[in-house]
């Protein structure tokens, strides 16, 4: 179901999603983007190509280099793909999510889908996250 492209191997067997909002901290450099470097260190980190083109857009609006941050993303995590099925379930959870969070984005849900797919958390600075226990929550 998922297509993982193989990039840094971690030892340990803790696994992260990172979520879009993470990664803009990540690489704005801010106080709990150096939190997020030391996840990234001590794990294994995964991306979705969903949160890939949230980062890019976020960051060409800022008129910063898309492809620095394509390049960071990369070289720092695995990079997860989507298919038919994948993005089936990530639109019944958003559904289901919604109920309850009435902000929850589909980038949040493509983050937590590839988190449960996987048996990992997803590390984020975005309040919608706050109370899962997928959800592994970094303080700004």
């Amino acid at each position: 179901m998922l297509a993982l492209l193989p990039r840094r191997m971690s030892l340990t067997s803790t696994k992260y999603v990172i979520d879009a909002w993470a990664w803009l901290e990540y690489l704005d450099g801010t106080a709990a983007g150096t939190k997020i470097d030391e996840y990234l260190k001590k794990g294994e980190a995964f991306t979705n190509t969903v949160t890939i083109a949230e980062v890019v857009s976020r960051v060409q609006r800022r008129g910063m280099d898309a492809n620095v941050a394509l390049t960071a993303i990369g070289s720092l995590s695995r990079i997860v793909g989507i298919n038919t099925l994948f993005a089936k379930e990530v639109g019944l959870l958003h559904a289901a999510m919604k109920k309850n969070r009435p902000n929850f984005s589909f980038g949040d849900s493509f983050a937590l889908y590839t988190a449960k797919s996987i048996r990992a958390k997803v590390l984020t600075v975005d309040p919608d996250f706050k109370g899962l226990r997928e959800a592994e929550m970094i303080k700004s």
